[in-house]
């Protein structure tokens, strides 16, 4: 049975983070709200998070669209090739917020996906829960956003929902309160020029 956990932005328990951390680390997953919408994640660094994440999305690795949610930018470049003085500009103007950059992997990704992956999709989430487990856990999480099998609804977004599915696939689910039941905007910036792939979440900043 998964542990459910109740947490809020404003009062954050800092125990509750430790401990659903412990879990990550030990190649553990969770559902935790983000800026946008619910994601399961795992540590990215945990060398059988990749294929856990996958049997349970029951898509081949090369198939799932795996992001890096990471704390801030300056952690990007250990997981990214050199971004450019105007794409970087956009990103610290954007982040945190409901953005997903796609850039060029740098050679430690493929390492970690296990795949000959050429580029990545990277988060800045701007959500207190979400940077707390980011923060404690002190690398990156790699996450994927939960769907639902609702023809007209696209994400799960009330917490008690979510659990009523996702009970025993996960060791925690977080209640972060409703989420979005929209997804981030998806800018493609590995080409250099900045394309605009999904009109998502904060489309309006740009």
């Amino acid at each position: 049975m998964s542990e459910f956990v109740e947490l809020r932005p404003h009062n954050i328990n800092s125990k509750t983070i430790v401990e659903i951390v412990q879990v990550l680390r030990n190649g553990g997953l969770a559902i935790i709200p983000t800026d946008s919408i619910y994601a399961i994640v795992g540590d990215l660094l945990h060398r059988d998070v990749m294929e856990k994440i996958c049997r349970l999305l029951e898509k081949k690795p090369s198939h799932a669209n795996l992001s890096i949610l990471c704390k801030d930018l300056s952690s990007l470049s250990e997981y990214t090739s050199p971004i450019s003085n105007p794409t970087y500009k956009v990103m610290n103007r954007l982040l945190p917020g409901p953005f997903t950059f796609i850039l060029k992997a740098s050679n430690n990704v493929p390492k970690i996906f296990r795949q000959n992956k050429k580029t990545i999709g990277i988060r800045v989430p701007d959500n207190e829960i979400c940077q707390a487990i980011i923060s404690e856990l002190g690398n990156p999480l790699v996450c994927s956003s939960i769907h639902s099998e609702d023809e007209i609804q696209e994400y799960l977004t009330e917490p008690q929902e979510i659990f009523e599915v996702w009970q025993n696939k996960v060791a925690y689910i977080v209640d972060g309160e409703a989420g979005h039941n929209v997804g981030t905007t998806v800018i493609d910036a590995s080409e250099g020029e900045l394309e605009l792939i999904r009109e998502g979440l904060g489309i309006e900043l740009l």
